[in-house]
């Protein structure tokens, strides 16, 4: 925007999702003074301490940042609000602001949230709106306030989800967005020009965190929905069925529009299963220990007999 002064900015987020949205405010010309993320977890094989996406790359930029394990202590709230920013930007960043961080900056606290709320608040917008099979996502801006994704609503933006959407290429779509929306919304902040409107009290849904339970496939359920499942839970935690001891995953398939066997039933020889409604073809899988490949491959050194019954659940 032409004329645009450079706000100090406090940025919190965590996970790739955010690394968009803190590249777009440098590239806007804003000074992030300060970085908040979650602090850093064991990962990989040595359980070695690894920083957080966003933390790893703050860090790359020069950027300085703080991992505290709450802001509901004195000290941390007397750092944040030391700063001196005139808003901070969050991102997927994982802990509960409390009143006192909210109030510190100048402008408040402006979340970038993947969802078109009121519609999926909570911890996984992005898997829970293709699982229920909306025909749209979104993100919205929001002025944060002490409830979970309840503040009033500065700008939002709408992305389809399509048959082959997945919750990586959403995800990446609504990164996409709410970089573009986020310095717009800064904008008309500063200026005065966006007003913050309150969300509707109807159409308020909740998406819970994923659980790794959800992700075994049930073969009674419909195959749009086992669809959905495969796409939504791609690329974490990933969808799997049972077959004696081995647990496969399918990273990518079909519906097929019929069924004649029970649900659960290898129908024939490119694992084409029976659902509670129509048939589910897996195209692409991964057994334990194996490379990712098409099922078709898997199949000529591992064949799957027409008839088969695999576990419903």
């Amino acid at each position: 925007m032409p004329g645009r002064s450079p706000l100090r900015l406090i940025f919190m987020g965590s996970p790739g999702f955010a690394v968009p949205v803190l590249d777009a405010l440098l590239a806007a010309g804003h000074q992030v003074a300060a970085c908040y993320s979650q602090p850093p977890k064991p990962a990989n094989r040595g359980q070695r301490l690894s920083p957080c996406p966003v933390h790893a790359h703050a860090e790359a930029l020069g950027i300085p940042v703080l991992t505290p394990r709450s802001l509901r202590g004195a000290d941390a709230q007397a750092e944040f609000a030391a700063i001196r920013a005139d808003a901070a930007v969050v991102a997927a960043y994982g802990l509960i602001l409390p009143a006192a961080v909210l109030a510190a900056p100048r402008l408040g606290c402006i979340n970038v949230h993947a969802s078109l709320l009121p519609r999926w608040r909570g911890a996984a917008p992005i898997q829970r709106a293709i699982l229920a099979g909306d025909a749209e996502s979104g993100v919205t801006i929001m002025q944060m306030d002490a409830g979970l994704d309840t503040g009033a609503m500065l700008l939002a933006g709408r992305v389809p989800i399509r048959a082959t959407t997945t919750a990586s290429t959403l995800h990446d779509a609504l990164a996409a967005l709410g970089s573009r929306l986020i310095v717009e919304a800064l904008d008309g902040l500063a200026a005065g020009a966006i007003q913050a409107v309150p969300q509707p009290t109807d159409g308020i849904t909740y998406a819970a965190k994923l659980d790794r339970a959800e992700a075994r496939i049930d073969w009674r359920a419909d195959a749009e929905a086992i669809d959905r499942q495969v796409r939504a839970f791609d690329p974490w935690p990933g969808t799997w069925f049972e077959l004696g001891p081995d647990r496969i995953r399918v990273l990518a398939g079909e519906v097929v529009p019929d069924r004649q066997e029970a649900p659960g039933t290898v129908l024939d020889t490119h694992l084409t299963v029976a659902c509670g409604s129509h048939a589910y073809r897996p195209t692409r899988v991964q057994r334990p220990g194996r490379a990712a490949t098409d099922t078709d491959a898997m199949l000529r050194g591992f064949p799957i007999a027409p008839g088969t019954v695999l576990a419903a659940a």
